[in-house]
């Protein structure tokens, strides 16, 4: 698995798949979950449309850069947040959306790539629409996926669905790929699987068990802030994809960002969840290899 040094202080490990001449696209995975969430089959059919696809771990995931020297406690975080002491949050939080933004287009530049494709799940949403508002220039197209504009009004979690991602995973292997069957609350109703749930919790788990890099990606989410006045100004070609099922981040959440950025498109899809089933990846590799032309 190949890592490159996307700054002085953060080294990325990525995987690329097609040929490399064919367009760019940047796939950006969400909280807590590694570059193995975009499944290497569903890489390959994207890339067999004609792209040039690369995933990669966010700072603090996987096989990229941790952060181990700025702990962050989760309950402590919250704290601050919920009694307004947003000056306290931002002591504790080592880095926000804009610096894991940075990490991508910075893994684009070592690799040559000035512009791409840019297609963000949940917080990967987030980090996409960040490097689409600062950086403009080096996205083609934006694709925010299961994701959200950051205003507190829209996209937010079912209690069921908050209560099984603030609930620890445990830190045996076993137990831990047990407890990934918990996330069938926020999957496909048709077609979430338990098996599948469990089959990459035991691949990532076995890759790289970090739990110390979930409470730095929180506080970086949540410091985010709304980007609400800035998406009406955006001009990058949006696709806005959310299923109906989700119950983490409420459809509400992709219908406002198609609702706030001009000429959006949005694409709800039946029977998709806060996940992407292998038998809605024809339809998402159309809407993406669409999109992208």
């Amino acid at each position: 698995m190949p890592i490159v040094d996307v700054s002085s202080e953060v080294a990325i490990a990525y995987e690329t798949f097609g040929d490399v001449g064919d367009p760019p696209v940047l796939l950006v995975m969400g909280f807590g979950a590694q570059m193995l969430a975009w499944h290497e089959d569903f890489c390959r059919a994207l890339a067999d449309r004609g792209r040039y696809v690369i995933r990669y771990d966010n700072r603090d995931s996987g096989l990229s850069t941790k952060f181990h020297d700025h702990p962050v406690d989760t309950r402590e975080f919250i704290a601050a947040v919920s009694s307004g002491d947003i000056p306290a949050a931002r002591a504790m939080a080592p880095y926000g959306l804009h610096d894991m933004a940075g990490d991508g287009l910075g893994l684009l530049t070592a690799l040559g790539v000035r512009g791409a494709h840019v297609v963000g799940s949940s917080m990967g949403g987030m980090i996409a629409q960040t490097m689409a508002l600062s950086f403009p220039e080096r996205v083609l197209t934006l694709t925010s996926m299961m994701s959200s504009t950051g205003e507190s009004e829209y996209g937010q979690a079912s209690p069921e669905a908050q209560a099984v991602l603030s609930t620890p995973k445990p830190a045996d292997r076993e137990g831990y790929v047990a407890a990934a069957e918990r996330e069938l609350v926020w999957s496909s109703r048709r077609y979430g699987s338990a098996a599948v749930l469990r089959d990459l919790a035991g691949r990532s788990y076995d890759r790289s068990f970090y739990p110390a890099g979930a409470g730095r990606q929180l506080a970086a989410m949540i410091l985010g802030g709304s980007r609400a006045d800035a998406l009406r100004e955006l001009r990058v070609p949006t696709l806005v994809i959310h299923g109906l099922d989700d119950t983490l981040i409420d459809p509400s959440g992709g219908e406002r960002t198609a609702e706030l950025v001009p000429g959006a498109e949005l694409l709800l899809m039946p029977d998709m969840g806060h996940d992407r089933p292998r038998e809605l990846w024809p339809r998402l590799v159309d809407a993406l290899a669409a999109h992208t032309a």
